[in-house]
């Protein structure tokens, strides 16, 4: 398997694309990536990586999908009750 390595400044542009500037047949669907689970963990991501091109940006069906993180402690399911608790 290729060893893919981006730079810092390759990784930052992928995170900053605009995912409303992309024509989504362009991007990966997510739904035909597929990993090995058996293999061992650095050789998961690199399959991963080599399958779906931008790791922040990519196609689930077709539907765009942009992902991003944030820099607090607080998970998805945290933000998910409080949105729900603010609702009800």
């Amino acid at each position: 398997m290729e060893q893919l390595s981006y730079t810092h400044e390759e990784l930052s542009a992928m995170r900053n694309t605009d995912i409303r500037t992309i024509d989504p047949a362009s991007l990966q669907d997510i739904q035909e990536v597929t990993v090995n689970q058996a293999l061992p963990k650095e050789e998961r991501i690199q399959s991963y990586l080599q399958q779906i091109g931008n790791p922040y940006c990519y196609r689930c069906g077709k539907y765009a999908v942009k992902v991003s993180f944030s820099n607090s402690e607080r998970t998805l399911e945290d933000c998910l009750l409080a949105y729900l608790r603010s609702k009800c």
